[in-house]
């Protein structure tokens, strides 16, 4: 499945998951007859109640023509130009990076490859969706933008294998870790710098295991004003998705919902000769092969 959060009508956020026909299945619809969690955020969780009747619904409409034609009738299918996505994860719990984590990109900012996940995080409030305007903060003339492929989690991990980190990943989603790279510098820590709001793009999906059976080999690149910046694969990645599972749960608890960003490959703007800053006005795009493509414009 795609999944998607979304407004209809300016309402409240509702969940729901991508059709061929540009159309959403609306799983908050009163004719899809899921009961809904109290908080959003259980949408997210393979082992809760609302996920596993949500995929049987998808299952079910994809499966079935008449079943689809009944639902659009009964406003649980409605065209994709008739609401708004937001971030398909509104407010993780956690929003994770990882540093370096792309043997070219350590090379780019000259560092050394590191011997076990580089692990950050970024405040909830900077997470934003697909189309949302990323906002310059006041005293920043250092804005940057980097590629990464998200992994939402899907099922609670703590010291868990890599063995069996797959288990705990709900799907990928594009991701886009801006950072403005003089706060990061300057403080000699990175939380300022990457955490101010709006800076966290993520979506415009997330696409579930199912749909992405190797997130390790998968196309990833930047475009800022339609000139690729970034142009790489995951396959380049250090630490893969179990292992940065494994490294990560074994002294933070992962949760459905949350959010890991995985890194970026090399070409990002303060590693240019000369730095390439964005600016307002500019058009920031994330594109990862199988996870659709992640527009973001810039103001001040």
């Amino acid at each position: 499945m795609k999944l998607v959060t979304f407004t209809r009508a300016g309402g409240a956020p509702r969940f729901g998951a991508l059709l061929p026909d540009d159309e959403i299945l609306d799983f908050a619809a009163d004719a899809a007859a899921i009961p809904q969690p109290i908080d959003h955020r259980d949408w997210f969780d393979l082992d809760g109640r609302h996920l596993p009747e949500a995929q049987a619904l998808h299952a079910a409409v994809t499966a079935d023509a008449a079943k689809l034609e009944e639902l659009r009738a009964e406003g649980a299918v409605l065209p994709r130009g008739k609401a708004a996505l937001l971030a398909p994860v509104p407010r993780p719990g956690k929003v994770i990076c990882i540093g370096l984590n792309y043997k070219d990109h350590a090379a780019e900012s000259g560092a050394e490859v590191p011997n076990r996940p580089l692990m950050f995080s970024k405040f909830p409030t900077s997470i934003v969706g697909p189309g949302a305007t990323v906002v310059i903060p006041p005293l920043t003339e250092q804005v940057d933008y980097e590629a990464e492929l998200a992994v939402v989690i899907g099922r609670r991990a703590s010291r868990v294998s890599r063995h069996v980190g797959f288990q705990h990943v709900l799907g990928y989603a594009n991701f886009n870790d801006v950072s403005a790279r003089d706060f990061q510098f300057g403080d000699g820590q990175w939380q300022r710098g990457k955490s101010p709001d709006t800076f966290a793009p993520i979506g415009e999906y997330i696409a579930t295991t199912d749909e992405i059976p190797d997130p390790h080999s998968l196309r990833i690149s930047f475009r800022l004003n339609g000139e690729t910046l970034q142009d790489s694969n995951t396959d380049q990645l250090i630490f893969g998705v179990p292992a940065l599972i494994e490294a990560l749960s074994e002294s933070v608890t992962l949760e459905p919902g949350d959010v890991i960003a995985t890194g970026t490959p090399p070409g990002v703007g303060f590693a240019r000769k000369p730095p390439v800053w964005v600016k307002a006005g500019d058009v920031m795009e994330v594109e990862i092969e199988g996870l659709g493509v992640l527009s973001n414009p810039v103001r001040a």
